[in-house]
C-alpha cells in the first residue's frame, strides 16, 4: 500500500496511470464517486500490492457500534474486526440491567457469521442518554446490587452469544475510585471462570495524580490488574465544544501511552482510534460555539463541495481545512486520514500494544481497514 497526496491539477485517470492501478479500483477503496472530484492536499490510498511482504504483527481489533448501524456498513467493516461492542447497556440504581432501545440481534448474528466476538457495552447512562456518576455510587457501594447487575449479565451473555463485557464508565467520582476498581476486579473474576471477557475504558490519562472528574475515578494500575483488557480512550482532545483541534492528536496520544505502559502491562492495552471528525463555526466563542460531528469521508466532500485545500497538521499528524459555508459562515474543520491513522498505527507498533479500539464505526472508512489490514494479521475467533 502506498499514500498518495492530491497535488494542483491531479486527476484519478493520472494517478491510476502513474501507479499501474485502475481509476476505479483507487475510487473504490478511497470511497469516491463519479466523477471523481479530487482536493488538493487530500490522502489517497493506492492498494499497490508488496511483493515481498515484512512480517506483521497480530492484533486484536475492537469496533463500538449502536445497533440501528447500516446494515452494509457493518458487513463491509466486520472482516476487519477482531470484536464487536454493542453500545450499549445500562443499569438501574439496584442493578437491573438495562438492554438497548433498539433490538441487536441483527449484528449480533451478523458479528458471529464473520468470526467477529460480539461484546456487550455496559454504561451508566441515565434515561436521558448521560453518564450518570450517580448510578455508578449506587452500584459500587452495594452488594446486592451488583450481585444482581452480575446476574443479569450472565444471563444476556448466554442468551446472546456475547464474548464479554466491556465496562464503559466515565465521569467516575474521586471517592469511587477503589470501589469501581474491586468491582471491575469482582466483575473479571466471576466472568473469567466461565470464559467470558471483561474490559474497560479509560479516560485518556497523562499521569496518576491527573486533576478533573474525568481522570481521578479511574485508577490505571488497579484496574489494568483487574480487568482483561483496557482501552485507552485516545481521542477527544478536540470535541463538540472545544476550540478548533485535532480530535486525537499523535503528540497527546503518545503521552497518554507513555505513561500508561508504567502502569499496565502492554499485552493489556488497546490504543484508542476515532473514526470521526469535527466541523467548527467560526469564530469560535467558547461556551457557545458547538461543533458538528462529521464522518471522514464526508469531510473530504465538504471540501470538494467548497474549492478548500486540505492541509496537514505535522505536529499533531492530522488534517484540516477552512471553508465559508453558502451563508457566509467560515468553518474549520478536523478530521482523520490515512495519513493520520498510519500514524497511530506505527504509534501502536512501537509500544508493542495489545490491540486497537475504534469509537465507533457507524461511518465507513474504507481505506482505514484496507490500510490497517496491509499493516497487521487482523485475529479472529474462527
Amino acid at each position: 500500500m502506498e499514500i498518495y497526496v492530491v497535488k494542483q491539477g491531479d486527476t484519478i485517470d493520472g494517478i491510476s496511470s502513474i501507479f499501474g492501478i485502475p481509476a476505479t479500483e483507487i475510487a473504490f477503496v478511497n470511497q469516491i464517486s463519479y466523477p471523481y472530484p479530487l482536493v488538493i492536499g487530500q490522502a489517497l490510498l493506492i492498494p499497490v500490492q508488496d511483493t515481498l511482504p515484512p512480517y506483521k504483527r497480530e492484533v486484536n481489533v475492537n469496533g463500538y457500534a449502536y445497533p440501528y448501524i447500516n446494515s452494509k456498513t457493518l458487513q463491509t467493516t466486520l472482516p476487519y474486526l477482531t470484536d464487536l461492542s454493542v453500545f450499549s447497556y445500562g443499569f438501574t440504581a439496584t442493578g437491573e440491567l438495562i438492554p438497548p432501545a433498539t433490538d441487536d440481534t441483527r449484528m449480533i448474528n451478523a458479528a458471529l457469521e464473520f468470526g467477529t466476538a460480539p461484546m456487550l457495552t455496559l454504561t451508566p447512562m441515565d434515561s436521558e442518554g448521560r453518564f450518570n456518576n450517580n448510578l455508578i455510587s449506587a452500584l459500587v457501594s452495594s452488594e446486592s446490587a451488583q450481585e444482581n447487575l452480575i446476574r443479569g449479565l450472565f444471563d444476556m451473555l448466554a442468551a446472546k452469544n456475547f464474548r464479554g463485557v466491556d465496562v464503559d464508565f466515565e465521569y467516575i467520582k474521586a471517592e469511587d475510585r477503589d470501589l469501581f476498581t474491586s468491582f471491575v476486579a469482582r466483575l473479571t473474576r466471576e466472568l473469567n471462570v466461565y470464559g467470558y471477557w471483561v474490559s474497560v475504558a479509560l479516560a485518556p490519562k497523562t499521569s496518576s495524580d491527573q486533576k478533573g472528574l474525568l481522570y481521578e475515578g479511574k485508577d490505571y494500575a488497579g484496574l489494568g490488574a483487574a480487568a482483561n483488557s483496557c482501552l485507552l480512550m485516545t481521542y477527544e482532545w478536540g470535541y463538540k465544544y472545544s476550540e478548533p483541534m485535532a480530535v486525537a492528536p499523535i503528540n497527546m496520544v503518545r503521552r497518554v501511552v507513555e505513561y500508561a505502559v508504567t502502569q499496565i502491562p502492554r499485552n493489556k492495552i488497546d490504543l484508542g482510534i476515532p473514526n470521526y471528525g469535527y466541523d467548527w463555526p467560526l469564530p469560535y466563542v467558547q461556551g457557545e460555539t458547538a461543533a458538528t460531528t462529521i464522518g471522514n469521508i464526508q469531510a473530504v466532500q465538504i471540501a470538494a463541495a467548497n474549492g478548500a485545500q486540505i492541509q496537514f497538521d505535522e505536529i499533531a499528524q492530522t488534517p484540516y481545512f477552512n471553508y465559508t459555508s453558502e451563508d457566509g459562515i467560515r468553518h474549520e474543520v478536523w478530521f482523520e486520514d490515512v495519513r493520520s491513522m498510519n500514524a497511530k498505527f506505527s504509534l501502536f507498533e512501537e509500544f508493542g500494544l495489545r490491540g486497537m479500539g475504534y469509537w465507533q464505526i457507524m461511518r465507513l472508512f474504507l481505506a482505514n481497514w484496507v490500510l490497517l489490514e496491509s499493516r497487521f494479521n487482523i485475529i479472529k475467533q474462527g
